[in-house]
């Protein structure tokens, strides 16, 4: 599962995640009850603003013509290993970049992170990594690749037996609460929220960086 997500104050600011929805995740069953659980594996995406980062030959211009080297992350694609009690996701992904002096060969490294998130907000691990990119003699363009990998404790994300019944407990029409959502009971969401994990990876910007990819 791939998913972009918006930057706030928690990494070189914090993140939060968007919700998506994938094989595994929480289900209506013909419009009454829920009958499938969420996976334990965690999400992964790339967080708003921190795919891209662009280099500048001069430190003080941010000027088109002063550009150095240009790149994005993109591909990005996760394995999933949920079989033991802690569970092991992988994240790969490529980086697409273009540079203005194509004079020489050379070689560029572009350093990234990758944070686990819990609960969307609580930062559980961080770890910086480079993405080295080489450029041939007389090229523009060249390719990269990364990869982040973290594991999670599998009761940690899973949810307890009592917030699992009450989600998947069976509701028939007629019942009185076969028209209420249990996700809008604040313990079940709670409950939901804190055994939910994030995988996220983007470049680790500098704050200047960062208002530049915001606002370009």
């Amino acid at each position: 599962m791939t998913i972009r997500t918006r930057l706030l104050p928690a990494l070189a600011a914090g993140l939060a995640l968007a919700g998506c929805s994938t094989e595994g995740d929480l289900v209506l069953n013909q419009g009454v009850g829920i009958s499938a659980v969420r996976s334990t594996c965690p999400a992964v995406g790339i967080p708003d603003y921190t795919g891209d980062i662009t280099t500048f030959s001069s430190p003080t211009s941010r000027l088109a013509r002063d550009m150095d080297v240009e790149a994005t992350m993109t591909n990005l694609r996760t394995t999933c290993d949920e079989q033991g009690e802690r569970i092991y996701a992988n994240a790969t992904f490529d980086v697409y970049a273009t540079r203005s002096d194509t004079r020489g060969a050379r070689t560029v490294e572009l350093p990234y992170f990758s944070v686990v998130l819990r609960g969307g907000s609580s930062v559980v691990t961080k770890k910086v990594g480079t993405v080295r990119i080489a450029f041939a003699d007389g090229q523009d363009r060249a390719v990269g690749q990364g990869q982040a990998g973290a594991f999670i404790n599998r009761a940690d994300a899973t949810l307890p037996a009592d917030v699992r019944e009450r989600i998947t407990r069976e509701r028939k029409a007629g019942d009185e609460d076969a028209a209420l959502d249990p996700l809008a009971d604040p313990e079940v969401r709670a409950a939901v929220q804190a055994a939910s994990f994030e995988l996220l990876v983007g470049f680790q910007l500098s704050d200047e960086q960062l208002a530049y990819n915001a606002t370009r």
